[in-house]
C-alpha cells in the first residue's frame, strides 16, 4: 500500500526541524511567489540548506525512502507514462512501475498538486521517494532529452560565450511533429477521455477549456450555468488542444485562425456528438465543445412540460397545412429540441420533410437533412431554393438570419408548405416587428405566421433538498403572479443545495413557452407597423399566457423557484 502523504507544506517541515529560521522562509516565500519557482530550489540556492539535508529530512520526517537517481536506468514504458513537460514542471521522474503502483522519485513529495495531477492523468497509485533535486533535474535531461528552453537558450548564446546576440522573437512557429507526437501520448489520450467523461457524467450541455496566463481553467455548463472544475497543468495545454484537432480532423498546425469541426465518440453503448470550436486568444487558443447527446433528446412534445395555452397552440399550429412556425430566444434555450419534437409529431410516411441546418445537431430517421456549407456559398437561402424543389410537404431552417433567406421562407410559406424556423427576439410579438424590419411587408409577415413562440429553460429543483416556503402577497403582487391557471393553491420552494445536486438547489430543466397564435385582432395591428408592446397587449387580451405567466405556474407547483423565474423572464 503506497504511503500516505500528510499535507504539510514544506516551510513548516523545515522550520520544525530548525533547518531554517522564520525570517529565511518568509524571505524566499516571497522570491517563490514572482519567480515560480520550486521553494527548496530558492532554498539550495540561497545556500540557507544544502540538498543533502533537505533530502534526509524530508526522508525522516514524512517516512518516506529516498534514492539516488545519478545512476539509474529507467524503462521507456515506464517513462512514457508521465508527459516530459509535467516531469519538467514538477521536477519528478518515474522510477519503476510495478502492477498499478508507479514510484515517483521527486525534490518536494508535499507538493500535493503534482501527485493528484499524475494520479488523474496515469490512473496509477503514486508512491512518491524523495531524491535529490539538481540530480533529478540531470537525470530528466538524460532521459526525456533536452528541454525546449534549453535548446533556446543554446542557441541564443552559440559558442561564444562572451558576446551576445539579438534574436528575433519567433512566437508563431510550431514544430508539427512535436505537435502531433505529444498529442498521441498515452496520458494526453487519458486526459482529454477523462475529460469528455466527467463532462458527460455531470451532465454537462458545454466544455470550455480556457487558457490564462498560468493556468487552464475547465468549466462545464450545467442546467444552463457555468460550473468551474479542477484546472488542467498549464503544460498539457497544446497537447489537449492537438488532441482535440485530431479528432475533428482539423489542422493541429494552424494557431491563428479560428477553427471549427466535430467527431463521435461511444460512450456507455450510445453514440454522442460534439460540435467544437477553437478560438485563438491571448495565452493560447480557447476551446468550446457544445455535447450533443442523442439519449438524452426528447422527441414528444407532450413530455416538454409546455404549459396548456402553449401546448395546445402549438398543436394547433402544427395541424395547419402550411403556413410559418417561429420559435425565438436566446442561444441555448431550447428552440432546436422544440423544433425536432414537432418534426417527430410531423414525421410520416405520407410526408416529405427537409431540413436545412448549420449545423446538423442530431440525425433524425426519416428526414431529409441539409446540412449548410457556407465557404463554398451553400448558406441558408441557396439550400433553401434547392430543397423547394424536392417536394417537401414540410420545411424546417435552422434560423433566419437575413431577408433573403426571409423572403424564401415567407414565400414558400405561402405557397402551400409548412415551414418552422428559429429568430433572435426576446418575445414572441417582437416576431412580427423583426421580420418587418428585416425588410418583409407587413401584409405577407401577417399572411404566413401562424404562430410565434418565445421559449427559454428554467431549472428544476432537486427533489432532496426543496422545502415548502410561504410567500407574502405583496411579493407576488410585485411579481404579477395571478394564481394558478387551474385554481389551485400554489406551492412554492426554495431549494438548500445538497450533495445531489452539486450544493446547486436545482437538477435538470423545464422549456417554458410562450405562443402566440395569429388572432385575427392581430391582423390590422401588424399591417398598421404597431408596435410588439402593442401586439403583446392585444395577444394577452385574446387568451395568450405569457413568459412570466406560464414560468410562474410552473414556481407555484413547486418545480422550479421564484429567483429562477425572476432569472430567466421579463416582467409584462
Amino acid at each position: 500500500m503506497p504511503p500516505k502523504i500528510i499535507k504539510r507544506r514544506l516551510g513548516d517541515v523545515l522550520l520544525e526541524q530548525e533547518l531554517i529560521t522564520e525570517e529565511q522562509l518568509q524571505e524566499c516565500v516571497n522570491i517563490q511567489r514572482t519567480s515560480g519557482q520550486s521553494l527548496a530550489t530558492i532554498l539550495v540556492k540561497k545556500q540557507y540548506l544544502n540538498e543533502e539535508d533537505l533530502v534526509v529530512t524530508l526522508s525522516e520526517q514524512l517516512g518516506i525512502p529516498h534514492i539516488r537517481v545519478a545512476n539509474y536506468k529507467i524503462p521507456k514504458e515506464v517513462l512514457a507514462e508521465v508527459p516530459e513537460s509535467l516531469a519538467r514542471q514538477y521536477t519528478m521522474l518515474p522510477v519503476s512501475l510495478t502492477g498499478d503502483v508507479m514510484t515517483l522519485a521527486m525534490s518536494d513529495p508535499l507538493n500535493i498538486m503534482a501527485l493528484d495531477d499524475l494520479r488523474m492523468i496515469t490512473k496509477h497509485e503514486i508512491e512518491p521517494v524523495v531524491a535529490v533535486e539538481s540530480e533529478l533535474v540531470d537525470a530528466i535531461k538524460r532521459h526525456y532529452g533536452q528541454g525546449a528552453s534549453d535548446q533556446v537558450y543554446n542557441s541564443i548564446i552559440g559558442d561564444d560565450s562572451t558576446g551576445m546576440e539579438v534574436v528575433e522573437e519567433q512566437n508563431e512557429q510550431h514544430d508539427i511533429d512535436t505537435m502531433a507526437s505529444d498529442a498521441e501520448d498515452a496520458p494526453v489520450i487519458r486526459m482529454v477521455n477523462l475529460i469528455l467523461k466527467n463532462a458527460l457524467d455531470t451532465g454537462a450541455s458545454d466544455l470550455h477549456i480556457e487558457p490564462f496566463e498560468k493556468a487552464v481553467r475547465l468549466r462545464y455548463r450545467v442546467d444552463g450555468v457555468c460550473e468551474e472544475q479542477k484546472g488542467i497543468p498549464k503544460t498539457m495545454q497544446n497537447a489537449i488542444t492537438s488532441r482535440l484537432k485530431i479528432m475533428s480532423n482539423l489542422d493541429i498546425s494552424e494557431t491563428r485562425l479560428p477553427q471549427d469541426g466535430r467527431f463521435r465518440i461511444r460512450f456507455q453503448g450510445r453514440e454522442i456528438d460534439f460540435r467544437i470550436s477553437f478560438l485563438p486568444c491571448y495565452y493560447g487558443e480557447k476551446v468550446v465543445m457544445r455535447i450533443l447527446d442523442k439519449g438524452n433528446l426528447t422527441l414528444d412534445l407532450d413530455t416538454l412540460g409546455f404549459e396548456a395555452q402553449p401546448m395546445q397552440a402549438f398543436k394547433d399550429a402544427l395541424k395547419l397545412p402550411y403556413g410559418m412556425l417561429l420559435v425565438t430566444g436566446p442561444t441555448g434555450s431550447g428552440k432546436t429540441t422544440t423544433l425536432y419534437s414537432a418534426l417527430h409529431k410531423l414525421n410520416k410516411i405520407e410526408t416529405n420533410v427537409i431540413t436545412v441546418e448549420d449545423p446538423v445537431e442530431y440525425e433524425l430517421y426519416g428526414i431529409n437533412q441539409v446540412q449548410c456549407k457556407p465557404q463554398i456559398g451553400m448558406n441558408f437561402a441557396a439550400a433553401l431554393r434547392s430543397i423547394l424543389r424536392q417536394d417537401p410537404d414540410i420545411v424546417m431552417i435552422g434560423e433566419i438570419r437575413d431577408l433573403e433567406t426571409a423572403d424564401i421562407a415567407v414565400k414558400a410559406a405561402l405557397t402551400g408548405h409548412l415551414v418552422l424556423s428559429t429568430l433572435h427576439t426576446n418575445d414572441a410579438s417582437s416576431v412580427y416587428t423583426r421580420m418587418i424590419d428585416m425588410g418583409i411587408e407587413p401584409f405577407l409577415v401577417q399572411s404566413s405566421v401562424v404562430l410565434a413562440a418565445a421559449q427559454r429553460l428554467l431549472r428544476r429543483n432537486c427533489k432532496y433538498c426543496m422545502e415548502p416556503i410561504k410567500v407574502p402577497q405583496d411579493v407576488l403582487d410585485r411579481i404579477q403572479y395571478k394564481g394558478q391557471p387551474d385554481g389551485a393553491e400554489p406551492q412554492f420552494v426554495r431549494v438548500k443545495g445538497c450533495s445531489k445536486c452539486n450544493n446547486t438547489g436545482y437538477k435538470g430543466r423545464l422549456a417554458v413557452i410562450e405562443a402566440m397564435p395569429n388572432y385575427p385582432q392581430l391582423q390590422s395591428l401588424i399591417q398598421g407597423h404597431a408596435s410588439s408592446m402593442e401586439i403583446k397587449e392585444t395577444a394577452i387580451k385574446c387568451g395568450m399566457k405569457t413568459l412570466r405567466q406560464n414560468s410562474l405556474a410552473a414556481a407555484g407547483r413547486g418545480t422550479t423557484t421564484i429567483e429562477e423565474v425572476l432569472r430567466v423572464s421579463a416582467a409584462d
